[in-house]
């Protein structure tokens, strides 16, 4: 299953680890009927003992369906997680009655935590459950089967994939071939508009049963605060890091109005989204050609050196994997090498999304992941072996606690790791040399922001548009519309042309289509500059933040494990503090880290105009 979703130990294992924990929970409540606390700790055993065995089917029929699509496959993965789905609703349902109980924390917390473990909770009455789950199949398949039909220059019409359509769009500096590309792949969501409403409707009546006012209720509720707590807390984190994402646009827009004209990009306007490199804005690192300083220019190319030393795809995996051996973690089994998907195949279409799965609970780890000889996926594959170092800590805990503390610090383990990679640590494994001019950091923080900080903005907003769609204040009616305000309000970012109620923009990322929380990424965002520090400070290291790198420090690995074996067994708060002393996420070590750009950018700024005026760019048809 993707890395959001895990499984629980063996079933011997986990009966006996539950009964000693049982023990424990009679001990330390006295004061409540023993009689209640033998039924929900009973219930507890049981629940997790079956959504253990579902799990593991369920995440063999999705390791097939994403990596090998056919009609039967998507068949086979929405059977088997449907069964999942029913079982784990059936169980949240039967959770409630224990809501008045007085129990033990442990106890009261993994209850909780299977009322929140749905993420896509399905209604009690089958016929529903059935719709949502093939619905879900099919805009998934749908998504990772897109193709736009695009014309040659002999007028035949070849079908490009999103990866290819990626790699024109990274590589062009013509307007029109991408503005091409841009409504190409929007294309594709259209025709699953209408399931991705209906599953809205199906999936909000499943949190009603478990007395949810809708999904978006669901979701915040597991952040161990009010969901309108953790909303505004989100806002805070935001307020602190806009003034740098401000300054970051204010430099691109003028580059891209140098590049490309004022009857293209406004003076002070939103920036048009189809001129930043990404297919979704969300990362503009590949512009660093076009927008580097010319006197600051940073010398380190990742993808250059990676090709220059002839490493090759498990090779790539092989460097991000020691560096979590040098802090002391132990290496991958010898079934990852085996059962993970490194490569795309030539003979099927698959999910190339990347991903990391924990299949069996035990030690079937994987990654997911059309690997590319790029800087981009080495720090990417970091990323994805941060979630499986994850999922091997917390294995020995019971099933609902084998989970992080909250999403974001999933995501942020493997960033944290890949904010290492610095030209010291490079050097290290022999990869370039640290010969890195102190004038020449500015460029590569600018590097990095252009990945870090432009993707802020739309980490925030997707589950903003996401949690007005399921209260019903953005109505099916509104849903592209929404979407653009939003994105303009946050990123400074426009549709490049007119767009309707027609189009279905935002199922044109994959998170949308296939039901993944993204708040996690914006949190991930935060939390690895928290953590950066904080591991950088148990290293023993001092000076610049962005010149650390933990690499071989067991006392970072030490912390940094510490952390991870919490699982969700703890709120968040407490995991935070294991790792960093501190217990409220904070976006200054964001701040501290590009201190010298936000400097650097102040002086370019200087007589420009910063911020966007709403609708200063007019799309043309």
């Amino acid at each position: 299953m993707r890395h959001w979703i895990t499984s629980c130990p063996s079933s011997c294992l986990a009966l006996a680890a539950l009964a000693g924990l049982l023990g424990v929970l009679i001990a330390r409540s006295a004061a409540a009927s023993s009689a209640t606390l033998e039924d929900a700790a009973l219930f507890i055993e049981t629940a997790q003992a079956r959504l253990h065995k579902l799990a593991v089917e369920a995440d063999r029929a999705a390791w097939v369906q994403a990596t090998y699509i056919t009609d039967d496959t998507e068949m086979l993965a929405a059977s088997a997680n449907e069964r999942r789905m029913a079982a784990a609703a059936e169980l949240a349902r039967d959770a409630t009655r224990f809501d008045k109980a007085d129990l033990p924390s442990e106890l009261a917390r993994q209850l909780r935590l299977l009322k929140l473990a749905q993420t896509i909770p399905a209604p009690a009455e089958a016929t529903a459950r059935e719709e949502l789950t093939r619905i879900l199949a099919r805009m998934e398949g749908a998504y990772g089967k897109g193709k736009w039909r695009r014309k040659d220059e002999q007028g035949q019409a070849a079908g490009l994939g999103l990866d290819e359509m990626s790699r024109i769009l990274r590589a062009s500096r013509d307007p029109r071939e991408m503005l091409d590309l841009w409504r190409g792949w929007r294309t594709v969501s259209p025709p699953y508009r209408r399931d991705y409403a209906r599953h809205v409707e199906l999936s909000n009546a499943g949190a009603r049963e478990l007395g949810f006012a809708d999904v978006g209720v669901l979701w915040r509720a597991k952040y161990d605060m009010p969901p309108d707590e953790f909303s505004r807390d989100v806002e805070r984190l935001w307020d602190q890091v806009r003034p740098l994402y401000v300054s970051l646009h204010a430099y691109i827009r003028r580059k891209l109005r140098e590049a490309y004209g004022p009857d293209i990009v406004p003076e002070n306007g939103p920036i048009p989204a189809h001129l930043l490199g990404n297919m979704w804005a969300q990362d503009w690192s590949h512009l660093y050609p076009l927008v580097a300083p010319r006197d600051k220019a940073s010398s380190r190319d990742l993808t250059a050196l990676l090709k220059a030393k002839g490493v090759d795809e498990r090779e790539m995996v092989r460097l991000a994997e020691r560096f979590f051996v040098s802090l002391g973690l132990d290496p991958l089994p010898r079934t990852f090498w085996e059962r993970s998907l490194f490569v795309k195949p030539r003979d099927r279409e698959v999910v190339c999304h990347a991903s990391a799965w924990d299949v069996d609970a035990a030690d079937d780890l994987r990654i997911k992941m059309c690997i590319e000889i790029t800087g981009e996926d080495f720090t990417t594959i970091h990323h994805e072996l941060g979630h499986n170092y994850y999922q091997r800590a917390y294995r020995k805990l019971p099933f609902l606690f084998r989970d992080s503390a909250n999403d974001g610090f999933h995501e942020a383990i493997g960033d944290t790791i890949a904010l290492s990679v610095t030209p010291r640590y490079l050097a290290e494994i022999g990869l370039g040399d640290d010969t890195t001019r102190s004038e020449q950091e500015v460029g590569q923080l600018l590097r990095m922001a252009l990945e870090k900080v432009a993707f802020l903005p739309f980490g925030l907003l997707v589950d903003q548009w996401r949690f007005k769609v399921f209260s019903g204040e953005i109505p099916p009616d509104r849903y592209n519309q929404a979407w653009w305000e939003l994105r303009e309000k946050y990123q400074g970012v426009a549709a490049p042309v007119s767009r309707s109620e027609a189009d279905f923009d935002p199922g044109a990322k994959y998170h949308v289509a296939a039901g993944v929380p993204y708040t996690r990424y914006f949190l991930a965002h935060i939390l690895q500059f928290q953590f950066h520090r904080a591991l950088c400070a148990a290293a023993g290291q001092t000076g610049p933040l962005h010149r650390c790198s933990i690499y071989g420090s067991r006392e970072a690995g030490t912390r940094l494990s510490r952390m991870m074996e919490l699982g969700q067994s703890r709120p968040w708060p407490d995991a935070l503090e294991v790792l960093t002393g501190e217990r409220r996420m904070d976006a200054t070590a964001i701040l501290d880290y590009f201190a010298p750009l936000q400097a650097w950018l102040d002086e370019q700024n200087q007589g420009v105009a910063t911020g966007w005026r709403r609708n200063a760019l007019a799309p043309e048809e």
